[in-house]
């Protein structure tokens, strides 16, 4: 199994709801070869935390590649997380 995980921090100025509406984004493509995907944004326990973050486990490499590739999943990326994300750091790792 492939897990993916991704923590992104938001410009400044930028409204929860953009963020969520992102999140939701992501979640609503159901990716095949997906076994559970969690989004959330960052409760604000502690200065400094980065703002969202996605997790998304995966039966294999490739079908992670192959939602790394989708052309909806990168419409997502490029038009709803782009303009808010300040930056965006990811890591794929077998569990």
């Amino acid at each position: 199994m492939i897990r993916n995980v991704v923590v992104g921090r938001v410009r400044a100025g930028v409204r929860r709801e953009q963020v969520e509406q992102a999140l939701a984004a992501i979640v609503a493509l159901h990716p095949p070869g997906c076994l559970d995907m969690r989004v959330g944004v960052d409760a604000g326990l502690r200065p400094g935390n980065w703002s969202f973050s996605i997790t998304a486990d995966f039966e294999d490499a490739d079908a992670y590649r192959a939602y790394d590739a989708e052309a909806e999943h990168n419409r997502v990326r490029r038009e709803l997380f782009g303009p808010i994300s300040e930056e965006i750091v990811r890591i794929q790792f077998d569990t």
